[in-house]
């Protein structure tokens, strides 16, 4: 066995490593447990999961195409335990070189049959050979020689040894692989820990990464470990010289969940969706390839898909901005309403948030436009703000709300009294549309607009399965329309008019969740949004008001408008509580419970939004954000409550 690579490798022509430099690289999610979910058999004798390759071929080409269909573009061979003692060891001998070879072309004819049915999709596909570790000390060349020397002899285009918990056997994998003749660019991934919250690593990353690359791979990460483990890592591994210097790329595979402490429960908070923003976030943070350990399927390789088209750099790089011009600023921006001359003249602001009609009843929109009408007279709020598809519901597009409501006050001043905020989802539109749509904003009045990445649409059950776009997070928005529209360019560049002023004025607004459990993260993504040109922020319901505390920078240099929700019953909060990013303290079940009549538990949680409220002025932030989604008829009630306190 050599202990160091007799032959060095060039990869500068790799596809593989060429498509990482280029953008993300979304690979499949495991193999072993959807067949387990497929067969209801776990991998044993007489059921060998690396034997189905040359045993049921069928079902390891269903396996492959459904990742593929989901969005996948790279697939791991059915070969991680295919190395001559596992297969022994189950039964089976003097088969290695067959079941890896027919693994590869398992993989890659599934490649070539999906591409034939998508013609239209010119997308670079890969097949990354999979190797796993073999427990107890072994001898490396005996062990994994016939595997590996099948896998590249059948033409993988990287081989990825996967979910190795010790580094020096790890390294010593790479470097007898790295040894053999033609071997493709490595993948390592180790299944990296922290030991408790937040705690210290069982392999420190930066030891890792720096280890990793000298042995021989090209691309280093982790895999079989929680969203959040894989997270941290990517924002560590980030920091690291051989990243930087662009001699590594970075890779995460995290499973479909892991056990953390969530308030005083014990429990995992992972679905698709979730998946789907990890897998961004992970992409944000460094990672050129991402995909899917235990128990990641391809519903969940499905959101990640969409959540990473946001990122694609080909879209990213097309979106270059180059103007000279300074976009407006704060003066131009106060002449958008009563809202905006509030919250840049530095006094305190008052929106509340209105959902748009969902079916077709004249009277419900005729409802809304009064009660609009009613708070614009009263002066008691500066704005209302409508939100765009929340929860994944197919609402009235905020904008055709807005519009319909003037039509139908027949006010020419409406818009002097109250401001008209829509939300801006990145979920529901292309690059293209999102542009015409604010031009069309601008045009109708419009110049207000809260950006948010917005609700995957699978959160309304009821509702048929439909795909989101995110060719733009909120981030991205934010900064297109700051530093663009608002500078007279559009989204590539071009000038927005030939005459003299042809920039648009938007007030530019963002959300933020207090009590996300990633407040690490959440916080460094308002952080960037200010920094692309956030106007003011908008915050989810606050309950616990500690959460606070985590603004308290934030807010001397930006403008706070804090949320508070109000509850109408002891149900409405039971069902509010399964909001993400909400938690409801036992304080408020407490309160409302301590009542049997809804009429009291209705005056209780007005009394208790009405309080709410008033700490908000009185604690010195920037404005006051009021939900009341339950309840239309009781945002004047609290309004009035709030102004003669």
């Amino acid at each position: 066995m050599a202990s160091e690579p007799r032959i060095t490798q060039d990869h500068q022509d790799s596809r593989f490593l060429a498509a990482l430099r280029r953008g993300a690289v979304l690979s499949d999610g495991a193999t072993g447990s959807l067949l387990f979910e497929l067969t209801g058999r776990l991998s044993e004798r007489n059921h060998v999961y690396e034997a189905l390759n040359i045993e049921n071929p069928d079902l390891i080409r269903q396996v492959h195409l459904s990742h593929l269909q989901a969005g996948a573009t790279a697939l791991k061979t059915n070969t991680f335990g295919a190395n001559d003692p596992v297969l022994a060891r189950l039964g089976i001998t003097g088969k290695t070189a067959e079941i890896n070879r027919a693994a590869v072309k398992l993989a890659r004819s599934s490649i070539e049959t999906f591409a034939a049915q998508t013609p239209d999709a010119d997308i670079d596909r890969f097949v990354l050979g999979s190797v796993g570790p073999v427990s107890g000390h072994v001898d490396v060349s005996d062990t994994y020689e016939t595997q590996l020397r099948a896998l590249i002899s059948a033409g993988v285009d990287a081989l990825l040894f996967e979910t190795f918990d010790s580094l020096p056997f790890a390294l010593e994998v790479v470097r007898f692989a790295a040894s053999i003749a033609d071997c493709p660019p490595i993948v390592l991934h180790v299944a990296l820990r922290q030991q408790g919250e937040g705690g210290d690593w069982n392999i420190e990353p930066s030891d890792y990464i720096a280890q990793a690359a000298a042995a021989g791979a090209s691309v280093i990460g982790v895999n079989c470990c929680a969203p959040w483990e894989a997270e941290e890592f990517m924002r560590r591994a980030s920091e690291t010289p051989e990243y930087r210097s662009g001699a590594v790329q970075l890779s995460a595979m995290p499973n479909a969940g892991g056990f953390e402490r969530i308030g005083h429960r014990f429990m995992s908070r992972v679905n698709p969706e979730f998946m789907g923003r990890n897998s961004r976030t992970l992409v944000e943070n460094g990672a050129r390839l991402v995909g899917g350990c235990c128990e990641v399927h391809p519903e969940h390789v499905r959101e990640m898909s969409a959540f990473l088209r946001s990122h694609d750099p080909a879209t990213r790089s097309a979106l270059s901005v180059p103007s000279t011009r300074e976009p407006v600023g704060p003066d131009r921006k106060a002449t958008n309403g009563p809202f905006s001359k509030k919250l840049f003249a530095g006094e305190f602001a008052v929106s509340v948030e209105m959902l748009p009609p969902r079916g077709t009843g004249p009277g419900l929109l005729r409802s809304k436009a009064e009660l609009i009408q009613e708070i614009a007279s009263s002066r008691l709020a500066d704005a209302v703000d409508v939100t765009d598809g929340s929860r994944g519901i197919p609402l009235m597009p905020p904008g055709d709300f807005i519009q319909a409501v003037k039509e139908q006050s027949q006010d020419p001043n409406l818009g002097q009294r109250i401001e008209l905020i829509p939300h801006f989802t990145a979920r529901d539109l292309n690059l293209m549309g999102v542009q015409s749509r604010l031009i069309g904003y601008h045009a109708r009045g419009i110049h207000n607009v809260l950006f948010v990445t917005g609700d995957p649409p699978k959160m309304s059950p009821s509702y048929p399965r439909s795909t989101a776009v995110f060719d733009l997070d909120s981030t991205r928005m934010i900064e297109l329309a700051n530093r663009g529209l608002n500078a007279g360019v559009d989204f590539g560049g071009q000038p927005l008019g030939r005459q003299k002023n042809p920039e648009t004025h938007f007030t530019i607004g963002t959300g933020f969740e207090p009590e996300s459990l990633d407040g690490k993260g959440e916080l460094e993504k308002l952080e960037r949004k200010l920094e692309v040109g956030a106007d003011y922020v908008m915050t989810q319901p606050v309950f616990n008001w500690s959460a606070l505390g985590q603004l308290e920078n934030v807010r001397r240099r930006a403008r706070i408008v804090v949320g508070v929700m109000v509850l109408t019953s002891l149900a409405h909060t039971e069902r509010f509580a399964q909001v993400p990013g909400v938690q409801v303290p036992k304080s408020v079940f407490d309160l409302l419970g301590s009542y049997d009549d809804e009429q009291d538990q209705r005056k209780a949680g007005l009394d208790l939004a009405i309080e709410q409220a008033q700490r908000v002025k009185a604690e010195g932030w920037s404005g006051l954000y009021l939900m009341s989604p339950a309840s239309a008829a009781a945002i004047p009630e609290v309004l009035s409550g709030f102004a003669s306190g």
